[in-house]
C-alpha cells in the first residue's frame, strides 16, 4: 500500500488544516493509549508547538482507501533546542510523539519519518539528536544510544529524619506555582547552562509546572505545589515542584538546586512537612548529597534506575569537540553508521580537557557503532563497561587508552522529558 507522507502546517487555520491537526493529535494519543483530545488540549498543544516551531510529520492512508481521513497511521514530531555537551550548548534535534498504528507496523513508516528528519537535521547543521523512549529496543538501529539514566529515590521522612550537621544558611518558602514560575525558570536556565547532559525545556513546561494545565488529567492541576530555596542573601538558588500523594506521601515532580546547601535545604523542607512519611523523586541527581548527609543513610534508597535520554551523534567532529575530555592523549575512532551520518575514521587529540577532532585515513584504534557512540557521548557509561560488554572493537591497550581520555568523573544529568 502507498501512503501519503506530509508535514502539518501549524499556521494554516483552514477547516482542512484544523481537521488534520486534530486527527494528528488524536493519533498520537491513541498510540500512547490516552483518551481522545478535547478542544482545550488541542489549542494548548498547538500553541506550544507553534512557540517551539515544532515540525509534525505523518503518514496518512491515501484518499479512497478504507479508513482514510484526517487521522494518520503514523506520527512523528521534532523541535530544536539545546544540549549542554559540557563545553557548550549544542543545537539539539529533539524527537517526540512517535507512534505507528498497530495495523500498519513493519511497513517502514517510522523508518521513512525518522530518516527524513535526521537528514533534515544534518542539512540544518544540527550535530546531535535525542529522544526519550517508551521502549528500549526500537531506536538503536538508527544510531541512538541511552546516555543518561533516571534514578528513583525513596526517602523515609517519618519521625527521626535528620541530617548529620546541616544548618541551612538560607531558607525555603512555599510559593503558589504561578508566582514561582519566573524563579523556577531562572534557576533552570542557570542549571541548564552549568549541567553537563541537560536539555532545554520545551514551552509546555510552563503549563505543567504552574498547574495551568495538566495534559494527563485534562484541566488545571490543583494539586501541584512549589517551593523555592533562598540563599543567605535572599536570592533564589533552588526550587522543588511537588504533589501530595496518598498515605502521607509526596511525589517530587522536579527539583533543581544550584548549590549543595540548596539541595539539602529542599530535601529537609520536603521531609519536615506535616503529614509526610515518604518522599519520592524519579529523576534524582546521580550525585545528590542527601544519603551521605543523613544520620541514617538507609532512609534514602535508590529503588530503580532506568535509561532516560537517548543520544544520536550526527556530526562527529563538532559533537566530540564540544564535550569534555578527561586526560591528554590521542585515539583514532572508526564509527560504523548504517545511515552514514557519523560514518568514518576520526582522530581525537585531547589536551587540557578539550579535543581537536578530524577525519583521518590512519588505522583505527577502536571501532564502534553510532549507537555505542551515542551512549558514550555524555559519559553516562564508561568505555571499560562497554568494552567488557563487547560493544567496542580494539586491543585491550587501545580500549584502555580511549577510556583514559574519554571517561568523565562527573556523570551527566538530564531532567527534561519530551
Amino acid at each position: 500500500m502507498d501512503y501519503d507522507f506530509a508535514l502539518l502546517d501549524l499556521d494554516d487555520d483552514s477547516d482542512e488544516a484544523v481537521a488534520l491537526r486534530r486527527g494528528w493529535i488524536g493519533a498520537v494519543l491513541r498510540g500512547f493509549r490516552d483518551p481522545r483530545p478535547d478542544d482545550e488540549m488541542i489549542t494548548r498543544w498547538i500553541d506550544h508547538y507553534r512557540k517551539d516551531r515544532v515540525t509534525c510529520r505523518g503518514a496518512w492512508l491515501p484518499d479512497g482507501e478504507f479508513g482514510a481521513g484526517p487521522m494518520p497511521v503514523a506520527t512523528y514530531a521534532s523541535l530544536d533546542k539545546t544540549l549542554n555537551a559540557g563545553h557548550e550548548l549544542l543545537p539539539l534535534r529533539m524527537i517526540t510523539d512517535v507512534t505507528t498504528s498497530s495495523t500498519h507496523r513493519r511497513r517502514g513508516l517510522l523508518r521513512r519519518l525518522i530518516e527524513a528528519d535526521l537528514d533534515d537535521a544534518v542539512a540544518q547543521g544540527v550535530p546531535v539528536a535525542a529522544l526519550t523512549a517508551s521502549e528500549a529496543t526500537i531506536y538503536g538501529r538508527w544510531g541512538f544510544g541511552p546516555a543518561t539514566f533516571g534514578q528513583t529515590v525513596e526517602v523515609d521522612a517519618s519521625p527521626g529524619f535528620a541530617l548529620r550537621s546541616f544548618t541551612d544558611p538560607g531558607r525555603v518558602e512555599v510559593v503558589e506555582p504561578a508566582d514561582a514560575w519566573p524563579h523556577v525558570k531562572a534557576v533552570f536556565d542557570t542549571f541548564h547552562a552549568r549541567q553537563h547532559g541537560s536539555v532545554d525545556w520545551p514551552s509546555q513546561y510552563e503549563d505543567i509546572h504552574t498547574g495551568a494545565y495538566d495534559f494527563n488529567d485534562r484541566g488545571t492541576n490543583g494539586k501541584v505545589r512549589a517551593a523555592v530555596h533562598l540563599d543567605a542573601a535572599g536570592s533564589v538558588d533552588g526550587f522543588v515542584i511537588f504533589t501530595p500523594g496518598e498515605e502521607k506521601s509526596t511525589k517530587v515532580e522536579e527539583m533543581v538546586a544550584l548549590t549543595p546547601a540548596a539541595q539539602l535545604g529542599l530535601w529537609t523542607f520536603l521531609a519536615d512537612m506535616d503529614h509526610v512519611r515518604k518522599v519520592t523523586f524519579n529523576i534524582a541527581h546521580p550525585q545528590d548529597p542527601l544519603q551521605w548527609a543523613l544520620v541514617d543513610l538507609n532512609r534514602a534508597k535508590v529503588t530503580a534506575i532506568s535509561e532516560f535520554l537517548w543520544i544520536r551523534v550526527l556530526d562527529v567532529e563538532r559533537a566530540l569537540a564540544a564535550r569534555p575530555w578527561n586526560a591528554d592523549g590521542s585515539v583514532v575512532l572508526e564509527v560504523e553508521d548504517p545511515q552514514g551520518h557519523a560514518s568514518g575514521r576520526f582522530q581525537v587529540e585531547a589536551c587540557g580537557g578539550r579535543a581537536q577532532v578530524s577525519r583521518t585515513d590512519l588505522d583505527a584504534d577502536v571501532t564502534l557503532t553510532a549507537e555505542t557512540l551515542g551512549s558514550l557521548y555524555l559519559g553516562g557509561v564508561t568505555v571499560a563497561t562497554l568494552g567488557r560488554a563487547g560493544r567496542l572493537d580494539g586491543t585491550d591497550e587501545a580500549v584502555r587508552r580511549f577510556a583514559a581520555v574519554a571517561d568523565l568523573s562527573e556523570p551527566p544529568y538530564c531532567l527534561t522529558g519530551f
